[in-house]
């Protein structure tokens, strides 16, 4: 690969960490090209692709090639970052043998990526409980076409790695009891789910269970009500069974086990009515639970439906309506007032206020002109746009946003991870309870096998550990997917359960509570008036591109105020710009500048040293003979930063502090407008982690808040890292555990009200389940809780668990 190439490929794969965090299978990243080109220049190797996992960024990637290239018998390597994958040239098949050890000497995974194999992701039904999750897993664990499965029960997908055809995969989930369909995007799933027609078998079951409860109190034959009973547990229990049976055969204790035991149990002890409504109340709340949690699931796919589905593109002067997965890179749109802007962009002609508050939850629209980028989903408000697009349908910030916090969902919490070790144990030692109450007691002598046996059925049905197992994944998945609406990417559940507990919150100066630019705070006159002074100041500094001449600059064309006609224009590093007006000559710098020509400052001394003591720069404006005036310029605080600290401190935060690089004087006068308890000034970037771990050693759980590019360091090394900025910072989505779309920090207090109130329905979750089961064990054996009791209390615990977590999707 000649060097051209080499830095082709970088350009393209060195996009952002959207990019990163989905796969790319075209273009110059593609590594079926890469190998095929590998092996062209060495024809005596043979090419295999490997998949490589534990990659956390591009250097790693760097690390592995490095490595395998100094390998005897390997002749080319390319390792890819974006697509998790590695293509290897050898000499021969051993040295491929060797190649996934090798790999893991240094901290990472390979495997090769057979031919045929496809790695798919599917949507599955009928999910609610995460045995569910484990008993499909292990069902298709066992099929030898399988090499990987994950099934995740909080966002109701599954990931498989396979050889065989799609179909053979929806009919072994089947099997187990639960449907399956290919995820071909989150807008197909949302409205293949809109038209699909579910063929109810609870209304069925409970007819028949009403019939035969009716006809108990008539003058029906009793055989006639027990056929009724029969009837309603065939066709309300026909598929937990099916469920059951493979679940027993995977070696799974799950809910559809348990409760097909009991109703068997009831059948075989001539208790038809118990039987029938066992299985009637637990497939109503089976269906109950499967669509609340579908409205929790839906709370990310409805961010997809945001994104228009067409878009009107300029060709040859007309405007054609397309799809927007045919619109290509580099096609102009035409966006009129109100519509909704269908893919991302540069604006090229045109100008307008938009809605960005789907993708950063800004509460004011957002003025955008000739430059300026805009996201698909957002709306336009007023004025008529082109729009050159710079990606495709697939690829767009809110598609990225979507597939980033679905994977959010799918990692673990702590609270979690302990309650799924908790399940695992809870479920076999109460089931082996059961067997023994049902078997020990009578044996004994205490009691007839029937009463023991009826005990034991409904001690079945409490095992089943349905709500305690969701309280935390559902509250989760409705967190994640609220912050996600409102501009803000949490990544995962460790990182909500984190920012509920945090204790002290670290602020970035530079670019986080101030904007980050010079602006003109003050400019005095000393001789002449204030628009001569602005006037000169124009004329000099139109011409340079240092930030504070920006400044200067747009301070005067605000104001309204023309430059003058000026010419001969010079700048002086370190010192400032000139030029001549009129034939004389003007300087607009430092006041050491002023000095060394001997220019007289006196009369404006001591306001310098007040402005300068404040953290102003100050420009000095003047010919060789006298000043004209002074122009202070420094960097201001954002609009919503006081406000944001403010609320901060109303959710209960206990201390704020403020990490800069800037002097005492200046540190302090931040600190004092943006409302925060303390600062360490005149820091170094190395110095602010140290400042972050002084936090720490004060027994302080510490948030750390950046723009995401030069506090990597700080961010990494605090309990919490947050980014904002992060739909214009790449850096930004890489680095930190939530990320603040917006380039402000107008939704960090609601974050963290809203990861407090997570935790907060994490407990109230977790102790109704455990007081729930604790009270059906109790109930059980004086003989207060019947078989259907106990399932109604299994079923409606899970349910009211589900809807209080649901609670979470309408927190502001």
């Amino acid at each position: 690969m000649n060097q051209e190439q080499k830095e082709r490929e970088a350009a393209c794969c060195s996009n952002d960490r959207l990019s990163q965090e989905i796969p790319v299978q075209t273009g110059c990243c593609d590594t079926r090209d890469r190998s095929r080109e590998t092996t062209e220049s060495h024809p005596d190797s043979s090419v295999l692709e490997y998949r490589v996992d534990g990659m956390d960024c591009p250097s790693c990637a760097a690390t592995i090639e490095k490595s395998l290239k100094k390998t005897d018998g390997i002749q080319s390597v390319e390792v890819h970052y974006a697509t998790g994958k590695m293509a290897v040239g050898a000499d021969d098949a051993a040295v491929h043998d060797a190649i996934p050890k090798q790999v893991r000497k240094l901290g990472f995974e390979a495997a090769p990526l057979q031919e045929g194999k496809s790695r798919e992701t599917y949507n599955v039904q009928g999910m609610d409980c995460g045995t569910c999750a484990m008993t499909i897993e292990k069902h298709l664990s066992s099929l030898p076409d399988v090499q990987d499965v994950q099934v995740h029960f909080s966002t109701g997908k599954m990931q498989i790695e396979h050889v065989s055809h799609p179909d053979t995969i929806r009919k072994e989930v089947k099997k187990a009891g639960f449907d399956a369909s290919l995820d071909r995007g989150t807008r197909e799933h949302s409205q293949e789910e809109k038209k699909k027609i579910r063929i109810s078998t609870t209304t069925l079951s409970g007819i028949f269970l009403m019939l035969g409860f009716a006809g108990s109190f008539t003058a029906l034959p009793g055989f006639l009500v027990t056929v009724l009973y029969a009837a309603a547990v065939v066709t309300g229990g026909f598929k937990p069974a099916k469920a059951a049976f493979y679940a027993l055969k995977s070696g799974s204790l799950d809910m559809n086990v348990l409760m097909a035991s009991a109703a068997i149990g009831a059948a075989l002890i001539g208790e038809w009515f118990e039987g029938a409504m066992v299985v009637w109340l637990f497939a109503l709340g089976t269906t109950l639970q499967n669509r609340s949690m579908e409205r929790t699931r839906a709370s990310i796919r409805s961010l997809m439906d945001l994104a228009p589905p067409e878009a009107v593109v300029l060709e040859g002067g007309k405007q054609v309506r397309k799809a927007v997965e045919e619109v290509g890179i580099g096609d102009v749109l035409i966006v009129k007032p109100g519509e909704k802007i269908p893919l991302d962009g540069e604006v090229i002609n045109g100008s307008s206020s938009v809605n960005q508050a789907p993708i950063t939850g800004e509460s004011l629209p957002v003025d955008k002109q000739e430059g300026s980028t805009v996201y698909a989903g957002t709306v336009n408000e007023n004025g008529s746009l082109e729009i050159k697009v710079t990606t495709l349908a697939e690829d767009t910030t809110i598609a990225g946003i979507i597939h980033l916090v679905e994977e959010a969902q799918e990692k673990k919490a702590p609270t979690e991870a302990f309650i799924d070790r908790f399940a695992a144990v809870y479920t076999p030692v109460v089931f082996a309870l059961a067997v023994s109450v049902m078997v020990l007691p009578p044996l004994f002598g205490f009691g007839t096998w029937g009463e023991w046996l009826y005990k034991g059925l409904a001690l079945l049905v409490v095992a089943c550990p349905c709500a305690l197992v969701i309280s935390t994944p559902v509250a989760i998945v409705s967190a994640i997917g609220n912050a996600a609406k409102n501009g803000v990417l949490i990544k995962g559940g460790t990182f909500l359960e984190k920012a509920g507990r945090i204790e002290a919150m670290a602020f970035d100066k530079t670019g986080t509570l101030t904007e980050g630019k010079p602006n003109v705070i003050e400019a005095t006159a000393l001789h002449g008036s204030e628009e001569g002074l602005l006037a000169a100041a124009r004329t000099i500094e139109e011409h340079s591109t240092h930030p504070i001449a920006l400044a200067v600059t747009a301070y005067a064309e605000e104001r309204g105020i023309p430059a003058e006609n000026g010419s001969h224009f010079q700048t002086m590093a370190g010192k400032g710009a000139a030029a001549s007006i009129d034939g004389i000559d003007y300087f607009a710098g430092s006041p050491a500048w002023f000095q060394e020509m001997d220019v007289f400052l006196q009369e404006a001394g001591q306001r310098m040293q007040t402005l300068q003591e404040d953290g102003s720069t100050l420009v000095v404006v003047g010919t060789r003979s006298r000043v004209l005036g002074i122009i202070a310029v420094r960097d201001t605080i954002r609009a919503h930063t006081a406000q944001s600290i403010q609320a901060l401190k109303q959710t209960g935060l206990p201390e704020t502090a403020m990490l800069t690089g800037d002097n005492r004087g200046t540190a302090k006068r931040i600190a004092e407008e943006a409302g925060v308890d303390r600062s360490f000034d005149e820091l170094l970037p190395a110095d602010k982690v140290t400042a972050v771990r002084a936090l720490q050693q004060e027994g302080k759980r510490v948030a750390m808040v950046g723009d995401g590019i030069n506090d990597a360091p700080a961010l990494a090394s605090a309990d919490l890292g947050i980014a904002m900025g992060g739909a214009g910072t790449d850096t930004a989505m890489e680095t930190a555990d939530i990320v603040l779309m917006a380039d402000n920090l107008e939704q960090l207090p609601r974050t963290i009200r809203l990861s407090r109130k997570a935790l907060a329905i994490i407990k109230q979750n977790i102790w109704f389940s455990l007081l729930t089961k604790a009270a059906a064990l109790v109930l059980i054996f004086p003989g207060f809780l019947t078989l259907w009791m106990a399932v109604l209390s299994d079923t409606g615990a899970a349910l009211l668990v589900i809807l209080n977590s649901m609670r979470l999707l309408r927190t502001q």
